[in-house]
Formats: structure tokens, sequence, C-alpha cells
């Protein structure tokens, strides 16, 4: 049956990149330090200091007419 299915893929973050997030206890403006398969490292542009958190940004989108469950 087809459906509408929200997609959540890990966002590929590089080092250098000046990110905004909206909402939630990390929202502000970052550059992005580090980031790997598990953790990603921020620093923040006003005080300097740099954090190191698991992943937690994803790119989202919707699959119109999507399969849902999907088979393994």
């Amino acid at each position: 049956m087809a459906e509408t299915v929200t997609v959540f893929r890990p966002y590929p973050l590089q080092a250098g990149q000046k990110i905004r997030i909206d909402g939630g206890r990390r929202q502000g403006d970052w550059q992005v330090v580090d980031s790997d398969d598990s953790k990603v490292t921020l620093r923040c542009p006003v005080s300097g200091r740099e954090f190191t958190w698991d992943r937690f940004c994803y790119w989202v989108s919707e699959e119109q007419g999507a399969v849902w469950p999907k088979e393994p």
C-alpha cells in the first residue's frame, strides 16, 4: 500500500561548514570542527567553545507513494 513516509538521513557535515540549528537545546549558529560516522564537534562562533556530541543532524524529506514498511 502506498503511504507518505518521512525519511531521516544523517547529514554529511564537513569541517569548516557554518550551520544554523533551529530549535532544541543546541539551537544557534555553529562551525563544524570535525565529523565522523558517530560524533560531531561544533564550535560556537561567539564564545569559541567546542562541544563534541553524538551525531544528531539529519536531512529530512517526505516520499509520496512510498511502500511502508519497506522490506529489509
